[in-house]
């Protein structure tokens, strides 16, 4: 694997999962038994995978591969990643079924990306799933339905040391990963990173920095500032204080974020950083904040109760009480915002809906008092 400021990166148990399927996809339609299987990555690009175990299984096949958290070791670290491949005419020519089976848990509560009562196997390495079996089939000339289970033997007992229980996710772990890569989170490493990219864009002359938390909310925000250049652009993740500190300590004069409703919430409570394991949500304060933006007793008092913020979200009695709540929500964030940055620049917040869609577009050209 790559390393990042000297830390190795591993891989998610998204990622494991579609290794060990492509790898028995391809013993059961070809009868080849891989040391090494090659997949799709959701955020573009490849991967070498090393093969654990291969072996026909009744009338399908199994694979395994270890799932490697490189030198950001989780729970699921050195976990076993199987899939069980069989033939499955119901998903029609060329179609690829994916379930959870012993050891992957299954949703009970609402506010996730997946659906209640699905197995938990997330948006993205279901895709990679299904990309990776349907690989498998392309090379071996193969056009029928194939059904793949990912099973985690020990995934019950490791989920007693993830947030899975307190999410509601029962009886295993989750399938989670959206860029396949596990990058270490390494406070030194991170802020390491963020302080040479703004480097590069200052000496670049760039007068606007651009802060996201991923991919997939840089690519939003770039499409909303086309004019702001790639190099001006810088993936912060949880890193909330720190980001703003250095850049306006570099002197930039504007300053936009792009944050989801989850991560808005942790701003909104003036976290310096916003990463699930560093500090939960404050559900009491977010029904507080439900209420000034105009919503229902009853739909505030369950905001309170939810299980995720993406719950509390969904939760809202229609598109306009979820806008408000985002503009509320926005105006605390600005808050803590300048906090962080000082006095000098311009600050602008863009958060968007759970779809992509543009939410709220919040500036603050001066310091703000909360209250």
């Amino acid at each position: 694997m790559n390393r990042r400021q000297g830390l190795r990166e591993g891989f998610t148990t998204g990622t494991a999962a579609a290794g060990a399927a492509k790898a028995a996809a391809l013993l059961l339609l070809s009868g080849e038994r891989l040391e090494t299987v090659d997949v799709p990555l959701p955020g573009g690009g490849r991967l070498t995978l090393p093969v654990a175990e291969a072996r026909l299984a009744g009338e399908g096949a199994y694979a395994a591969v270890i799932k490697d958290g490189g030198d950001d070791p989780d729970a699921t670290h050195g976990a076993v990643i199987g899939c069980r491949v069989e033939h499955f005419p119901e998903a029609g020519a060329g179609g690829v079924a994916v379930a959870g089976g012993p050891g992957v848990g299954r949703v009970t509560l609402p506010g996730l990306p997946v659906a209640v009562g699905r197995a938990a196997i997330n948006p993205a390495p279901l895709a990679q799933i299904r990309a990776a079996v349907a690989e498998a089939a392309a090379l071996s000339g193969q056009a029928g339905g194939l059904r793949a289970e990912v099973t985690v033997p020990d995934g019950q007992a490791l989920a007693r040391k993830t947030l899975n229980p307190r999410l509601g996710i029962v009886g295993g772990i989750s399938i989670l990963g959206t860029s396949g890569i596990v990058r270490p989170f390494s406070h030194a490493a991170w802020e390491a990173s963020i302080a040479e990219a703004l480097d590069v864009a200052r000496a670049l002359a760039h007068e606007t920095i651009g802060f996201s938390t991923g991919r997939r909310s840089e690519a939003l925000l770039r499409a909303l500032l086309p004019q702001l250049p790639e190099t001006a652009c810088v993936q912060a993740a949880d890193f909330f204080a720190f980001a703003l500190a250095a850049a306006a300590g570099r002197g930039f004069r504007e300053i936009a974020w792009a944050a989801y409703p989850g991560k808005l919430v942790k701003m909104a409570q003036g976290l310096a950083n916003t990463h699930a394991h560093r500090a939960d949500t404050d559900f009491a304060a977010l029904a507080g904040w439900c209420r000034r933006a105009g919503w229902p007793e009853a739909a505030c008092r369950a905001a309170g109760a939810a299980n995720t913020a993406r719950h509390a979200f969904e939760l809202a009695p229609g598109a306009p009480a979820r806008a408000t709540l985002a503009e509320v929500l926005a105006g605390e964030a600005l808050v803590h915002m300048r906090r962080f940055a000082g006095p000098g620049p311009q600050l602008r917040l863009f958060v968007f809906d759970f779809d992509g869609a543009p939410l709220v577009r919040a500036t603050s050209r001066r310091p703000l008092r909360s209250g």
